[in-house]
């Protein structure tokens, strides 16, 4: 039986660098049900830890959480997919996952045999969802042509000093969301004039004004890193700010050409 169309919350938790598993508890307690983690940042098992405490004490049901993790550019031949696939649900302590990347079309990513093993995940019920990451827009059309699963998302840096129109563009045609990383310009966002000025307006920080205006975006959800209770619940609230057309375009305007993570 087909997985249910995912459903995106507009900000969900980035955990990259996250090391404690209290951080993933606390933030499905406050109310995030987006987890993203991946195989290269090794902590697959810290954030397993911290949702099964969270399942553990009835602060969230599984089926209301979306956990994606992402096969490393080293892990792409069909054998490797499957075999690492395979530890990534070991350490999550799951028997599938919801969400499974390519993180980069590089190294040993082979379109023609790296995508039919992703199909094969979710024919065998390893994985609910495929999704794609960093892809260009050529790469994305050949990942398409091939994959029987449709793509689930594609996962890329979007903040106010990188913003990926043309991927944005494709991706509402194609009916997919955005999942965009590095959402506070790698902790940058407060020295961008724009972004503060808006802030100031609105009488909020520059990091509510970054994460409300991506979320704003149609077909883009958000997945900002924060490790304290604080931060985690701050950048959850940051939707409810609502920013007026003047301050969209004014930050739409940036120049936006400074990638933080290139391949």
């Amino acid at each position: 039986m087909d997985a249910p169309p995912l459903e995106f919350p507009p900000v969900g938790l980035g955990t990259m660098g996250i090391d404690d598993p209290a951080v993933i508890e606390t933030a499905l307690e406050l109310g995030y049900r987006h987890l993203d983690t991946a195989q290269i940042y090794e902590n697959e098992s810290v954030v397993g830890e911290g949702l099964a405490s969270a399942l553990e004490s009835n602060a969230v049901d599984r089926d209301d959480v979306t956990v994606a993790t992402k096969v490393w550019a080293d892990s792409l031949a069909p054998e490797d997919v499957r075999r690492t696939t395979r530890e990534s649900l070991e350490r999550l302590g799951l028997e599938t996952v919801d969400l499974l990347y390519v993180h980069r079309p590089i190294d040993t990513y082979d379109p023609e045999t790296t995508l039919p093993a992703f199909d094969d995940l979710v024919t065998d019920g390893l994985v609910h969802h495929v999704g794609v990451s960093n892809f260009t827009v050529d790469e994305l059309e050949r990942a398409r042509e091939i994959l029987d699963s449709p793509i689930a998302a594609h996962q890329v840096e979007y903040h106010p000093l990188f913003q990926p129109e043309e991927l944005l563009e494709q991706a509402r045609e194609r009916g997919y969301p955005l999942v965009g990383y590095a959402p506070l310009s790698g902790g940058r966002v407060r020295d961008v004039e724009a972004v503060a000025a808006v802030a100031a307006k609105h009488d909020a920080t520059p990091e509510a004004v970054a994460i409300a205006w991506l979320a704003a975006k149609e077909g883009v959800v958000t997945i900002p890193k924060a490790s304290s209770r604080s931060h985690l619940a701050a950048n959850l609230e940051a939707v409810e700010l609502e920013l007026e057309s003047e301050d969209h375009r004014r930050i739409d305007g940036l120049e936006r050409e400074e990638e933080l993570f290139p391949e």
